[in-house]
Order: structure tokens, then C-alpha cells, then sequence
């Protein structure tokens, strides 16, 4: 990933870009190859707004604001792997390219839950 900052990027950052990449392909041959149009675009839209998100989260306005953008983007992941369900159930994906595929987004929302939960509780111990 190209960083433009010279940071260092966490691991969900590189995480969930790849995974945006790997959307983004999905989508191009679900639409060209399969002449899928409706899930993909759906698929498309949850599967990228998650790094969006998190990318977003890095100019957060506080703590509070920060856990917020982490969870809409836990809940764009929950909403990928429905509609990557869907795809699968409906065999416009196969068995492989569902099973990276999830496994993918269960590593993002794991990642996501840890480190809302980290936050959080780094919250209630300033509070204390």
C-alpha cells in the first residue's frame, strides 16, 4: 500500500486494504464474467467502506469518536460477509473464493472487536 504520510501501518490498515483490493477484483469478474450486477455492487460498496473507515478513524475528534468509526466499520464487515454469503449460497462464487473470502473478513471483524475492546477499556482506566 502506497502511504503518501511515510507512516507506519497497523496491521488492520493493511488488513483491510488488502481485503478492499481483493473486493474490488471479486467485483470486476462477478460484473464481466458472470454478469452479476446487484449483490456485487452491494458486496463492493460494504467490502470497501471498511478500510474507508478505518482510514477515517486515524483523524477521529476523540476517543469516543475513534470507537465510533471502528464500529461502523465492524458493521460494514458484518454486512460483507452477509452478502458474500449470499453470493456463495447463490453459486455466483464458489466454494474457495468464498471460504478466502470470509476467512478474510472473520480476521477484520476479530481485529476490529479487539481493538474496540482495547479503547473501551483504556477509557474506563483514564475514568478511574
Amino acid at each position: 500500500m502506497k502511504n503518501s504520510r511515510n507512516r507506519k501501518d497497523s496491521l488492520l490498515h493493511a488488513k483491510s486494504y488488502a481485503f478492499a483490493l481483493r473486493v474490488i477484483g471479486m467485483n470486476r469478474y462477478l460484473r464481466e464474467e458472470v454478469q452479476e450486477f446487484v449483490l456485487s455492487k452491494q458486496v463492493l460498496r460494504s467490502g470497501t467502506a471498511i478500510g474507508a473507515l478505518i482510514r477515517e478513524s486515524e483523524f477521529a475528534q476523540s476517543q469516543a469518536d475513534f470507537i465510533n468509526k471502528l464500529s461502523v466499520a465492524l458493521k460494514e464487515a458484518n454486512e460483507t460477509d452477509y452478502w458474500l454469503n449470499l453470493l456463495h449460497d447463490s453459486q455466483y462464487i464458489n466454494d474457495y473464493s468464498f471460504e478466502s473470502m470470509e476467512n478474510d473478513c472473520g480476521e477484520l471483524i476479530a481485529l476490529l472487536i479487539s481493538s474496540i475492546r482495547t479503547v473501551k477499556n483504556n477509557l474506563k482506566k483514564n475514568e478511574e
